[in-house]
């Protein structure tokens, strides 16, 4: 755990929490979560965070990219100091922890302006990155899809613009990254203005490729439109872990602040046989750096097309119900309202195995009782088959009932019907079918261009 000297610490201080692992690395890091509330932190609901909570979270990021964490606290402040956030009596403090500990990066868990990191760099004598560097760092070690790898550099140099930023050389060709961390041994290069503004543009005009190539890949998907089920919900949720029990994947799941960046879409059958595509896509975070925000909007527009999206909660963990309402903003800031019908939603309770026996049947009442909750634990495997069953039930209250006359020699479209609809009466005469079926819009939609001429796929 924590190597700091004991006469290092003041009464301020808070040790690292428990449950927080350091991992063995070649740079050396300092976490420092600012309280700046004083005795909370909050939300954009109100929901109030502890900052002890609020800390951990800063160490798993820290621990995303295998910084080796040597020291981690809260530093509670009154007032901000416009030039380094923190008073002067506790920079000089961290700057002999951070002497005598060899520690190479100050990792600060909130926003820094270029002047207050330039100054806390000169007073702390070693690399000092924000919280949204950090994100970004960890976004550019994990991206593997090349839509991803634009996003993160265009959200990057736009960070950068303002600033003069160390950059990996050695190391970058080692395990990727945005570049801000820097390190012994490594280039000092700044990055001219004008260079960034070039590279931006290069950057959005592959993007809008890449746009109109997802926009191409979601109309091919409306002509054979099974319907679309995202998984969305705070990082670390156990979003991949869920969408590998429902698919029989194997997606990257970890217990990891965003082991997924990449969307991953995988065929699924529901218990009535009905196909569906179940989206796994990006982890949300308070505080997500609005580079960020824009840079991976085109990534979570796959949300928009969503017939269902499943919020993905871990209820075990203290800060459910602040998690709960970042997820919800951001889903907000993309034009989906928690409670737009258009959209429905549906919670599912997820880690209900790692709560108390007395909690766990609270959650399974609560979930019981209302019927846009259910409670799993995508791990075990509990409570998977009801939530397959839900979704049947949702999808099938969207369908409508069509009266259709088909051919008797017409066995494909018969087998279209069967194979896409729910067939709810039949009756034959010499010539022809005449059915009742519910049919998706979508589908109904298909289904009445084959009618005027055109082909059914």
């Amino acid at each position: 755990m924590s190597r700091t000297p004991a006469n290092a610490m003041g009464d301020s201080s808070q040790e690292k929490p428990q449950g927080i692992a350091t991992h063995a690395s070649s740079t050396r890091a300092l976490i420092l979560h600012l309280d700046l509330l004083s005795a909370s932190d909050r939300s954009g609901s109100g929901t109030v965070r502890a900052p002890e909570a609020r800390l951990e979270e800063a160490c798993g990021l820290a621990l995303a990219i295998d910084l080796d964490i040597v020291h981690a606290e809260v530093v509670r402040i009154s007032r901000a100091t416009p030039a380094t956030l923190m008073g002067s009596g506790q920079v000089e403090r961290f700057a002999d922890v951070i002497d005598a500990m060899e520690i190479e990066v100050a990792v600060i868990d909130t926003a820094l302006s270029p002047v207050q990191q330039r100054n806390l760099e000169r007073s702390l004598k070693c690399k000092v990155i924000d919280r949204t560097a950090l994100i970004l760092e960890i976004f550019g070690a994990r991206a593997r899809t090349h839509e991803g790898r634009l996003q993160v550099e265009l959200a990057a140099l736009t960070y950068q613009r303002s600033r003069l930023v160390r950059s990996w050389t050695h190391l970058e060709r080692q395990r990727g990254g945005a570049g801000f961390m820097g390190g012994p041994g490594e280039s000092q290069i700044e990055l001219d203005r004008r260079i960034i503004d070039d590279k931006i543009v290069k950057l959005k005009r592959q993007l809008d490729e890449v746009k109109r190539t997802r926009e191409l890949h979601r109309s091919a998907r409306r002509k054979v439109p099974y319907p679309i089920v995202a998984l969305v919900g705070y990082t670390n949720a156990g979003k991949s872990t869920l969408f590998n029990r429902l698919t029989r994947s194997a997606v990257f799941a970890k217990d990891l602040l965003f082991a997924t960046l990449d969307p991953t879409m995988r065929r699924l059958s529901l218990p009535s046989g009905r196909q569906i595509i179940l989206s796994d896509t990006v982890g949300f975070i308070s505080d997500l750096p609005t580079q960020l925000v824009a840079a991976f909007r085109a990534t979570l527009e796959e949300v928009l097309e969503a017939d269902i999206i499943l919020h993905v909660r871990d209820v075990a963990h203290p800060d459910s119900a602040a998690q709960r309402a970042d997820v919800e903003a951001v889903l907000a800031d993309l034009g989906i309202a928690p409670d737009q019908i258009a959209t429905p939603m549906i919670e599912v309770l997820n880690k209900v195995d790692l709560l108390p026996e007395e909690e766990r049947a609270q959650v399974l009442n609560l979930a019981a009782r209302d019927p846009d909750k259910v409670a799993v634990s995508a791990l075990e495997g509990t409570g998977a088959d009801e939530l397959l069953a839900m979704l049947d039930q949702r999808l099938n209250a969207r369908r409508e009932l069509v009266r259709v006359d088909v051919d008797l020699s017409d066995g494909a479209t018969l087998a279209w019907l069967y194979r896409h609809g729910e067939v709810l009466e039949r009756e034959d005469d010499e010539e022809h079918s005449h059915l009742l079926v519910g049919l998706d819009p979508a589908d109904r939609a298909r289904f009445e261009r084959r009618q005027a001429g055109q082909t059914l796929s």
